[in-house]
């Protein structure tokens, strides 16, 4: 066995002994390697009770060697391949996890924020190239039609413009993230909680199959992982650090989502918000975030979201106007002769002049502008308001 092939082995052994993100045994493969590392967890060399503790129940459960073994074996069967931060695709991206710190952190998957020790990957293409242009897009389970709606309108105009769309396969937003993003014919990656093998929700097996035929299906967890809750939180600090920005559709007052969107913040990604109905229960937690994050961003449409994650200077949003009308290519004086001019009737251009207040030069000259524009008729030297044309009536309504 190459050191290579033991330190991929050793990597996917501590996944398995360990949950993903522990930072103690994170510092300790920085320290000593992965297989110095595995060493030491079984021999229980290590000082945080917890852990040792933790790591002495797991070993009940069989030979971690044994396991990484039948790990990768079940793996080469499913078409899937482990990938380590020492091989060329790994995503580097995700190493901005070692700077992620919670302020307060209550809850043990708040204090656990290490980088992955390896990354599970079924779908033909470089996890690295795959996730260097990508933006996650996330929110509710329980979504509405309107979430729905713009989850899937953000996802297609991204793909189409060749940015990969990541997502964690859940039910709602990230589902018609996916969706979006296939009907594109683009890339999109789902960042699972659970072995590649059993992907949750049952139910979107077919979107997930899709999504390994033109994209990728992530892992942290080896094949027979099951989806315990909290993983799911675990699992959304790489959604966050992978890509170059999230954004937050629907989110209900407690939701994993917005925990993603706090998790980019936090290693200095773009965190973007849709803004919802504020009757919407939907949209509590993306207002909410809003109001709490100053760097927070609020998005509408594809454009917002490329003015934040892409090139600066290159990528901005143009500015939102109304439509087009003739009278807003008035100036002053031309607005001014307008203004004068009857609602009923014509009236000589001496007479408007003085209504305007202008000269009869200057009148003239703005008649002939307005009358070009199709703003005024003119007949016998007089002008009139030019009638606005009626709306047909619709078929039946008379």
């Amino acid at each position: 066995m190459t050191d290579g092939d033991e330190q991929r082995l050793a990597r996917v052994a501590l996944t398995w002994l360990t949950e993903p993100g522990t930072r103690a045994v994170h510092r300790l493969v920085d320290g000593v390697g992965p297989t110095g590392a595995l060493q030491r967890l079984i021999r229980g060399d290590v000082p945080d009770q917890t852990l040792r503790s933790a790591i002495a129940a797991r070993l009940t459960a069989g030979d971690p060697y044994a396991v990484a073994e039948a790990a990768l074996a079940r793996a080469d069967r499913l078409g899937a391949r482990v990938v380590i931060p020492e091989d060329e695709e790994w995503p580097s991206p995700v190493d901005a996890l070692t700077r992620l710190a919670v302020s307060n952190p209550q809850r043990k998957v708040d204090r656990e924020t290490a980088p992955p020790l390896c990354l599970w990957a079924r779908g033909g293409w470089p996890v690295g190239e795959a996730l260097e242009r990508s933006v996650a897009v996330v929110g509710s389970r329980a979504a509405t039609s309107y979430g729905v709606h713009i989850a899937t309108e953000l996802s297609y105009g991204l793909a189409e413009r060749e940015w990969t769309v990541v997502s964690g396969g859940a039910y709602g937003i990230d589902a018609a993230a996916h969706r979006g993003a296939l009907t594109a014919g683009g890339v999109t990656v789902a960042v699972l909680a659970c072995g590649l093998d059993r992907p949750y929700p049952v139910s979107n097996t077919a979107l997930f199959q899709q999504i390994a035929d033109t994209g990728l299906l992530l892992s942290e967890w080896p094949p027979g992982a099951e989806p315990l809750r909290h993983r799911f939180l675990i699992r959304n600090r790489v959604i966050a650090a992978a890509t170059r920005g999230t954004v937050l559709v629907e989110a209900a007052a407690r939701s994993g989502a917005t925990q993603t969107l706090r998790r980019a913040l936090a290693v200095g990604r773009r965190a973007m918000v849709v803004p919802g109905p504020v009757t919407s229960a939907m949209s509590v937690g993306a207002h909410e975030l809003l109001r709490d994050e100053e760097d927070a961003r609020l998005v509408t449409g594809v454009p917002h979201v490329l003015e934040e994650i892409g090139r600066i200077g290159a990528d901005l949003a143009p500015p939102a106007r109304g439509p087009q009308r003739p009278r807003d290519q008035l100036d002053d004086d031309a607005a001014r002769v307008l203004e004068a001019v009857p609602g009923r009737g014509f009236i000589g251009p001496d007479s408007l002049a003085a209504r305007a207040g202008v000269d009869v030069r200057t009148a003239l000259r703005k008649l002939s502008l307005l009358e070009s524009l199709g703003l005024l008729l003119r007949r016998d030297g007089a002008y009139a308001l030019r009638p606005t044309p009626r709306t047909a009536a619709k078929p039946g309504s008379e």
